[in-house]
């Protein structure tokens, strides 16, 4: 395990994008372009339960988080490390990451949809934000 230092805690506080590898079944990567955002010790993401990337999460929880600044797009952040599936607070923390992205929290849930909180503790941390 590594820590974030306060350069990188506050890059991920920032409206980024973060481009988000998991792993599926035949081994072969699955990318996704993510909101993104920090507990001030982890990386965290939202998505909703039964997604390739949960499934994926849950079968395997290797991820990488590759994350290019928006003003400029030399600065950049990777973070690998293992998923923690997390279900309480889900449904509040997509609002937050709403209203970080979109201005307001009105973020609409499809019928049924269950959200879940990807949390990852960095083992590995790159880029040149320091």
């Amino acid at each position: 395990m590594t820590h974030l230092t306060t350069t990188q805690i506050d890059f991920l506080r920032r409206r980024q994008f973060a481009h988000v590898a998991t792993v599926n079944p035949d081994g072969s990567p699955q990318v996704t372009a993510m909101w993104v955002d920090t507990d001030g010790e982890a990386v965290v993401l939202n998505t909703a339960k039964g997604r390739v990337k949960h499934r994926n999460l849950v079968r395997d929880p290797q991820i990488a988080i590759s994350i290019v600044d928006f003003g400029n797009p030399y600065d950049s952040l990777t973070v690998t490390g293992r998923a923690e599936l997390i279900d309480h607070g889900a449904e509040e923390h997509i609002r937050d990451l709403q209203e970080k992205y979109q201005g307001d929290r009105d973020f609409h849930l499809e019928p049924g949809e269950e959200r879940v909180i990807i949390r990852v503790v960095p083992a590995l941390v790159g880029g040149n934000v320091a």
